[in-house]
């Protein structure tokens, strides 16, 4: 797959994983049990067809490696983002391809790291244990050093993706875009074109536009951020700084929100959830 690369999920670093999933869980996601990676992080996510969200922290008492010449620490770069916010650090495409996909990196000027392997055991829902296992290929923007970029390669996709846990009961069934935020797009127009492999994109006054085969990736100013969430963001750099979900009925999703007494914004044809309410991220829903 080495152009037109779909969403295949977002990294989302906080402190505390459990009061992450509880938090996810009352706004009606199905979060799955914790599980640990080799390089000392830990994981709970939320599936949906083709995608998910990966909530993430860093282990006690975890070792983790540091960042060589080639090499990319998933760890390190979790962990050092960790020490100044929580938030939206990773944005990861998938790959059907990963060395071809680390070839057109390099020679497009944004690889330069070894390709990584790595297999871990996943809970299934009755229990039991399944080996899921990945190959990665990152990638770099030079002017984004807080934003982390990767691809990713399923080895086993018939032991990580589970129907049953993808009927969420807020009815969200799809991640439907990303939004990253910089003082001015058009720097990062040539780093995202290569990173999705999508060279026809929109690009205007408000910012960039790519249209993957499963979801949007858009990098905009601050301004039209706010214009087109109804919220601002500190000026702190690019970041990746919004997600978006479909859900099938929005009046029922709003109803439960009010529910469960979470804090949300009420936008033209969508609900926004702040980012002091979600671990450091804007959380966006529209109807599917």
């Amino acid at each position: 797959m080495s152009s037109n690369r779909p969403l295949d999920h977002l990294v989302l670093a906080v402190h505390d994983l459990d009061a992450a999933g509880a938090f996810y869980e009352r706004l009606g996601f199905l979060v799955g049990a914790r599980n640990r990676h080799p390089w000392g992080t830990e994981n709970r996510i939320m599936q949906f067809d083709g995608a998910f969200l990966e909530l993430i922290t860093v282990g006690e008492r975890a070792e983790i490696a540091p960042h060589h010449q080639g090499v990319f620490s998933f760890g390190a770069f979790v962990r050092d983002y960790l020490k100044a916010r929580e938030g939206f650090v990773m944005l990861v495409l998938a790959s059907s391809d990963v060395r071809a996909d680390k070839v057109a990196f390099d020679k497009a000027g944004i690889g330069g790291f070894a390709p990584f392997y790595f297999a871990r055991n996943a809970k299934k829902p009755d229990g039991s244990e399944v080996e899921v296992s990945f190959s990665l290929a990152f990638a770099r923007d030079p002017l984004a050093p807080h934003c982390g970029f990767f691809v990713c390669e399923q080895h086993r996709p018939e032991n990580f993706w589970n129907k049953a846990m993808q009927a969420h009961p807020n009815g969200a069934s799809a991640l439907a875009g990303v939004t990253m935020v910089a003082a001015d797009p058009a720097d990062h127009a040539e780093f995202l074109s290569a990173f999705t492999g999508i060279r026809a994109f929109s690009a205007t006054s408000a910012g960039l536009r790519f249209e993957t085969p499963r979801g949007i990736v858009e990098c905009l100013s601050n301004a039209a951020f706010a214009f087109d969430f109804g919220i601002a963001v500190p000026s702190e750099g690019p970041r990746l700084s919004a997600f978006t979900i479909g859900v099938k009925d929005l009046a029922s999703f709003e109803a439960r929100l009010k529910a469960e007494a979470v804090a949300y914004l009420s936008h033209p044809n969508a609900l926004i959830i702040p980012p002091h309410n979600v671990f450091g991220v804007v959380l966006r829903f529209v109807a599917a």
